[in-house]
């Protein structure tokens, strides 16, 4: 399993700096420190619904958060909101790569272990009369 770099938000995206709408809103786009993996995008947009307004990633480009703001004044806030649920997103993906190797290793060890399905098999094969 590749190690996970965690990730962290490290400036506006330069692509598409802020931009008051029409309607009162300030589009944010967040720049993160590494891309993303498919999983981690998911698990950030089931969090991100919970913050007001909400923030979301796309999950095929990985590369930054969208978000918006009425009020100039709130960007800070939100932005220290949506780094506290990066960092819960982190964490938990960090647990999901552990309990994926936790599981691994317990299908080795049943697969490997003498009443395992390889010893199983091993013996079937020692067996054969050719």
């Amino acid at each position: 399993m590749s190690s996970f770099e965690e990730i962290r938000i490290i400036s506006i995206d330069e692509a598409r700096p802020p931009r008051v709408r029409k309607e009162a809103y300030i589009d944010l786009f967040f720049k993160l420190s590494n891309k993303a993996p498919l999983d981690w995008c998911e698990d950030f947009n089931a969090l991100g619904r919970q913050i007001n307004p909400a923030a979301k990633i796309d999950k095929n480009l990985g590369e930054s958060i969208e978000t918006y703001v009425n009020d100039m004044a709130g960007i800070q806030s939100h932005l220290n909101e949506i780094k506290q649920t990066v960092v819960e997103c982190n964490a938990q993906y960090l647990e999901k790569i552990r309990q994926r190797q936790l599981a691994d290793a317990a299908s080795n060890a049943a697969l490997l272990g003498q009443d395992g399905e390889q010893a199983r098999l091993n013996q079937i094969i020692s067996a054969l009369e050719f």
